[in-house]
């Protein structure tokens, strides 16, 4: 009998070796971590934004640039619109850095800093939660509407309920492409805007504004989208009730009890391709390989480096590592080459690629 159990046990041992060696190859960082110690304006980080060797990050007091070891730090008295820092884009034909503050928008240009508001300009409103710049457009998502600036001419366009299929006018995002222009709209779904046509669509979610999933991958995973991405022809979408996938003809949604989201509130995400995408959640960093998941974070109880992957049979293998993300609540993602860059609640990260 005794010999059974010991047989058991090395049995059931080989197995979770043999899961372990099996585990899919995810990537692996080594997180270095930023904090008002550092340098860094505020340790309630908003938005990230990779430009080149320089790494901006918006925060609750001030716009911080990060270049050469140092941290420099634009506030009011520069210029800025409002210290709380929400948003970011850069305009790659003229290195500008665009900010979309709680008080308006702000433009740096060579350490210039000028800002438009709604007294001074065609902005929809002061609060800027998303911006997105393709070619010479700049795309503005506020807390009344989304908007548009053309960048040469400096003529604004207005969107919201009267001339979009917009229900609610509350925008959360927008990402701007060649050929589609999205905006994630809170409690209105997601609008589409054709860059040929120049129509508007709209998805919905089929089960209205219920947080209850009626109809699994019949449509967007809920109205409250937090968050778009639109790359090589498919739509990713981030809510605070799950994250949908849409090919432009099949919806594929995600939730924590199918897949290996670590929580279902969203606040932002980045697809990389078709297949491959970035999740910031409230409880951790999620990537997504068209298959398997893999989750970055520090412990929820205990804070200590966390890094788990899920294979698509729903086996999860904890993975040993030295480093996590600042926090666990994700607001912003960019990438730096194979590095990542990911902007917390407490503290900007800098995830190093590992071999």
């Amino acid at each position: 009998m005794k010999n059974r159990i010991l047989a058991i046990i090395a049995l059931a041992l080989s197995a979770a070796s043999l899961c372990t060696a099996q585990a899919p190859n995810m990537p692996r960082f080594h997180f270095k971590n930023f904090t008002t110690a550092d340098g860094l304006p505020d340790n309630h980080v908003y938005a990230v934004l990779v430009d080149g060797n320089r790494i901006w990050a918006g925060t609750d007091n001030g716009l911080g640039l990060y270049e050469n070891g140092k941290w420099r730090v634009y506030n009011t008295q520069d210029g800025l619109a409002h210290r709380a820092v929400l948003s970011l884009a850069l305009d790659k034909r003229t290195g500008d850095l665009w900010a979309g503050t709680m008080g308006g928008l702000s433009r740096v240009s060579a350490d210039r800093i000028d800002s438009f508001t709604q007294l001074n300009s065609g902005l929809s409103n002061n609060i800027v939660y998303g911006l997105s710049i393709y070619g010479d457009e700049l795309w503005v998502a506020t807390a009344a509407g989304g908007c548009k600036m053309n960048l040469d001419s400096g003529q604004w366009a207005l969107y919201n309920e009267r001339n979009t299929p917009m229900n609610e006018i509350w925008v959360y995002g927008v990402n701007a492409t060649p050929t589609k222009v999205y905006y994630a709209v809170w409690g209105s779904g997601i609008l589409e805007y054709d860059q040929k046509t120049q129509k508007w669509d709209k998805y919905d979610d089929p089960d209205g504004e219920t947080e209850i999933v009626l109809f699994k991958d019949q449509g967007l995973i809920h109205e409250i989208v937090t968050s778009v991405s639109y790359v090589d022809g498919i739509l990713w979408a981030a809510t605070y009730f799950g994250d949908s996938r849409y090919d432009g003809r099949y919806w594929h949604n995600f939730l924590t009890k199918d897949s290996g989201l670590p929580s279902n509130f969203t606040n932002t995400l980045k697809g990389i391709d078709a297949n491959h995408c970035w999740f910031g959640t409230d409880k951790g960093l999620a990537y997504y390989d068209g298959v398997n998941w893999a989750v970055y974070r520090p412990g929820l109880k205990d804070r200590k480096p966390e890094m788990y992957v899920r294979d698509a049979s729903g086996v999860i293998t904890n993975i040993t590592v030295d480093s996590a993300p600042a926090h666990n609540y994700i607001l912003g993602i960019d990438f730096q080459g194979d590095d990542i860059w990911v902007a917390t609640a407490e503290g900007l990260s800098h995830g190093i690629r590992q071999p």
